[in-house]
Parts: structure tokens; C-alpha cells; sequence
């Protein structure tokens, strides 16, 4: 499973942007998706997911703010961030899991076999 996210970019605080994650060598429909993101010197920290259900989670930062969503026909998945602060620079990764992920594990990263190589997200204050 190959991973390619982009979208990323320099946005004023109060902004928006839009991030892709475009699947290949696997049906989208198969896998539940994640996204995370690292800042500098930060742990690694879940952002959204989405499982094969459709259903969506979020982490409590970005909840209200965030929007996660995949179109299997176009084997990609989304995270549409508004009201963006500067906290939320970091680089953002996205991730796949073919098992699930399983509901308790949504955002554990462990649960995530195959990754991105992250788009950096930086907001400006």
C-alpha cells in the first residue's frame, strides 16, 4: 500500500486548508484511514480517522474544527481543517490499517500498517 498526502502549506491563524491522501496498490474501501501529525520535538498526536463504516473520530483539539472524509472512488481520504491556530503546525501524516483499525484503537498509531511521508501544516499567529 502506497500512501501520498499533500496539501499542506503556510496559512495565517483563522485560516483553512485542505489535505489529500491518495491510496494506491489497495482498494480504499478495504482499509480505515487515520491521520496524526508531529510537531517539532512533539510526540506523535491523532488527528482523525475514518473506519471502513464511515464512521469518524477526532481527536479533542481538533473537534468542531476538522472534518475527515474518504471517496472510495477516487481511493483517497480528506482532512478539511478550519479555524486553523498556530498549535496546529506540525507535519501531518496519514495512515492506513487493513484490519480496522479496531474502535478502541482508532488512535493509537500502532494500529496503522502503512504511512505517508506527511505534508508540513504551518499557521502563522
Amino acid at each position: 500500500v502506497q500512501l501520498q498526502a499533500s496539501g499542506g502549506g503556510l496559512v495565517q491563524s483563522g485560516g483553512s486548508l485542505r489535505l489529500s491522501c491518495v491510496v494506491s496498490e489497495r482498494t480504499l474501501s478495504t482499509l480505515g484511514m487515520g491521520w496524526f501529525r508531529q510537531a517539532p520535538g512533539k510526540e506523535r498526536e491523532f488527528v482523525a480517522a475514518v473506519r471502513r463504516s464511515g464512521h469518524t473520530y477526532y481527536g479533542d483539539s481538533v473537534k468542531g474544527r476538522f472534518t475527515i472524509s474518504r471517496d472510495n472512488a477516487k481511493n483517497a481520504v480528506y482532512l478539511q481543517m478550519n479555524s486553523l491556530k498556530p498549535e496546529d503546525t506540525a507535519a501531518y501524516y496519514c495512515a492506513a490499517s487493513p484490519t480496522g483499525p479496531i474502535l478502541s484503537a482508532v488512535s493509537n498509531s500502532q494500529s496503522y500498517a502503512y504511512w505517508g511521508q506527511g505534508t508540513l501544516v504551518t499557521v502563522s499567529s
